[in-house]
């Protein structure tokens, strides 16, 4: 599995619930990450992972690109709590450590309803 394939896998398991099984199976013994809203533990970070999946049962997470370039991965995808939400545009950064993930940076734009730019967000 390259890495590219085990960040998205992460990021799918943890949208359909299961991010005990993703941390268990892609994330490294040190884990830390750099989201603001949480401690910058592995810890904290599965727990809301976990709870964000229980409040929003019917999210639907939409891997958009992905690109690999060393021990750096970065996926852009599209997050909505249902069919009818506009949703997040999101970016997931990752550094590893071998074939585990180490570090994660996360970066969210709302997407927009009233579209100006032609091309979209996606």
């Amino acid at each position: 599995m390259t890495k590219t394939q085990i960040a998205q896998d992460f990021l799918i398991l943890c949208a359909k619930g299961q991010s005990r099984e993703a941390f268990r199976l892609y994330v490294a013994k040190d884990f830390k990450h750099h989201n603001p809203y949480f401690k910058g533990d592995a810890e904290s970070l599965k727990i809301a992972m976990e709870k964000e999946a229980e409040r929003n049962p019917a999210k639907i997470f939409e891997v958009q690109r992905a690109m690999e370039e060393n021990d750096l991965v970065a996926v852009h995808s599209h997050i909505r709590e249902n069919q009818d939400d506009a949703g997040v545009a999101v970016v997931h950064i990752f550094r590893f450590e071998g074939e585990k993930m180490a570090e994660m940076w996360d970066i969210g734009q709302a997407v927009s309803t009233e579209r100006i730019n032609e091309n979209g967000m996606f």
